[in-house]
């Protein structure tokens, strides 16, 4: 069932409210400073939900609900499904008006996966200025750079006007801060128009602290389970049919309203269900719905550090039917190789051969032993098509929940920088680039928030203290509430124009077109071997491509030819070229982190 406000034509406006917890719902107009203020009573649809027609809403009226109790108490509280909050998480709703955009880029298709790059972006953090409008004013940036899909970090209504997005509170509202709904469409029509498909960051496996009223309406939390963020969402519990509709309806909102490509589900590892249908294969099957009452093609990419190749197996079978998964397995690999951390999860990873499983197979995982968790991690995937892995060697997560945030442009010099991408973008999986990272940005990207709730803020730089007592011998971590660490995350353009700048982004540049000349790769076609006791790393794609890789820090390789395959191959790219070092000329042996990537030499 449609929840929240929708427009039905001959100014009238329905609105339809989840409440089984009430024993009567009013819908108040006008609830907003100085306003005056309309009551009408709901009727009772059934299962909890509740409707009401009025002729009274227009686009940009203010409205709460009037809750009523068995026991005759009342509160008043903004729209679960809110689509704009004007006045914060503690404010009432305002009504949108969905057809005031006037779409110029209809007919617009997302690429087939396999020819996916993904950029992720956070909005507050990609420009100074920090809104959708201002993001796509970069986009010929990206079209440069050959990126033909952006991720947005989540954009839901959060407290104050900095955060992640990860503590939002009201799912369907996109924060005004960043330009409300307006503004993301207005992105969102830019970026297709310059053939760049939208994918959204969701979190459906908890809501944040402040300004979360659910609990008010319905069962919408569970004691059950836990999650490391808040409670976890009841989607298998009593009541929860009405939780489960209210997720669905909400990717269903984003997909139809606001024309987005595709969802990134964040941590579907915590969103627990024991109902025969998975409430992910749930999500999927109504996507699907949508895609062909529409006409479009939607993805569905489920973060999950399971390494659970059921989520992108197909619903028909013993599946879920996303599109495509997390694959952090990739990330861990290459940079406990490239760094030398070992602390946490890296424990896992570090050696040469783990980056070759990665390149091969996505998950390095598939059932062996994990020392960081004491038990058998992942399971078998030699059916997922490559295309289907997420991969990246930096993201949100990796940078920002470091303690001083700091990229790997911070961590490594830049030859290791250039041996990274090249690992990342001929592997065959779908590469995503965090923003910043194909010009070397060297800006950390840090843990910030806005929260309005002094107690709460308080006891969140506790929580990072406690996080990261053992690293505060080097320091403390910066204060999360303070503006100046939201400024420290904002990317530094000017640094894209240096000639470091320039040369790194010469280089992603170069790999990516490189990238799009490659057929898809098919499972099993991969391989990765490591030669010369393990400090040269040679990849194959099918018979198209041969990279090498010398993973050592001080030793050149002056002979590849013996490690050739057989037949007829060119020089496509060598890391040493001018173009990517400033060098006079490119260096005839491949140097320490150096790469030297082959093509079929084809007669023209």
């Amino acid at each position: 069932m449609q929840i929240g406000p929708i427009h039905i034509g001959d100014g009238k406006w329905r609105f339809t409210l989840w409440a089984p917890r009430a024993r009567s719902v009013d819908l108040l107009l006008g609830a907003g400073p100085g306003a005056p203020e309309r009551s009408l009573p709901m009727e009772c649809a059934g299962r909890g939900y509740w409707i009401g027609d009025t002729e009274h809403a227009h686009p940009g009226t203010r409205y709460r609900f009037r809750l009523t109790y068995p026991d005759g108490s009342t509160v008043e509280r903004a729209d679960p499904a809110s689509h704009l909050q004007l006045e914060d998480v503690h404010g009432p709703s305002t009504v949108v008006d969905h057809d005031a955009h006037t779409w110029r880029h209809d007919q617009f298709a997302p690429p087939l996966l396999a020819e996916t790059v993904i950029y992720e972006l956070h909005t507050g953090a990609f420009t100074e200025e920090g809104t959708f409008d201002a993001a796509a004013e970069k986009l010929d940036h990206l079209v440069d750079l050959g990126v033909n899909a952006v991720e947005i970090m989540p954009v839901a209504q959060f407290p104050g006007p900095r955060n992640w997005g990860y503590d939002g509170v009201y799912p369907f509202a996109v924060h005004p801060a960043y330009g409300g709904p307006g503004g993301l469409r207005r992105f969102v029509d830019a970026c297709h128009g310059k053939h760049i498909a939208v994918i959204l960051d969701v979190v459906y496996n908890h809501l944040g602290p402040e300004g979360n009223y659910l609990r008010d309406f319905g069962p919408y939390f569970t004691n059950a389970y836990t999650t490391p963020w808040g409670e976890a969402v009841n989607f298998d519990g009593p009541g929860s049919d009405g939780v489960r509709n209210y997720f669905v309806q909400n990717a269903i909102h984003w997909l139809d309203r606001y024309r987005i490509d595709g969802l990134r589900l964040d941590a579907t590892h915590a969103i627990f269900d024991y109902r025969p249908t998975h409430i992910l294969g749930e999500l999927s099957k109504a996507v699907a719905d949508l895609a062909a009452h529409r006409g479009r093609r939607f993805w569905l990419m489920a973060e999950s550090d399971l390494n659970d190749p059921r989520l992108v197996r197909p619903r028909k079978g013993s599946g879920l039917g996303m599109d495509a998964v997390w694959c952090d397995d990739f990330h861990h690999a290459v940079h406990a190789l490239l760094t030398d951390e070992r602390d946490g999860y890296y424990m896992d990873y570090g050696r040469a051969k783990d980056v070759a499983r990665a390149m091969e197979n996505g998950f390095v995982y598939t059932g062996q032993y994990s020392p960081f968790r004491g038990h058998g991690h992942g399971a078998p995937c030699p059916d997922i098509a490559p295309e289907r892995f997420i991969t990246c060697i930096q993201n949100h997560d990796q940078v920002g929940n470091r303690m001083l945030g700091e990229r790997l442009a911070r961590l490594v010099d830049f030859e290791t920088l250039k041996c990274a991408a090249a690992m990342l973008l001929l592997a065959p999986q779908t590469p995503l680039l965090f923003m910043g990272e194909e010009y070397g940005e060297d800006n950390p990207f840090l843990y910030f928030i806005s929260h309005l709730d002094g107690d709460l803020v308080q006891a969140v730089r506790n929580g990072r203290k406690e996080e990261f007592a053992h690293f505060m011998a080097h320091g403390e971590p910066p204060d999360p509430q303070s503006e100046a660490t939201f400024a420290d995350s904002t990317l530094n353009w000017p640094k894209a124009t240096s000639k470091r700048g320039q040369e790194l982004f010469a280089w992603y540049k170069a790999l990516i077109a490189l990238r799009r000349e490659l057929p898809a790769a098919a499972p099993g076609e991969t391989r990765a071997a490591l030669l010369d006791r393990g400090g040269l790393l040679r990849l194959e794609r099918g018979s198209a491509l041969v990279a090498f890789y010398n993973l050592n820090d001080n030793e050149p390789y002056q002979e590849l030819e013996p490690h050739m395959p057989p037949g007829g191959w060119r020089i496509a790219l060598d890391s040493s070229d001018p173009r990517f070092t400033g060098a006079a000329e490119a260096a005839p042996d491949l140097q320490p982190k150096g790469v030297r990537i082959y093509t079929k030499d084809t007669p023209r």
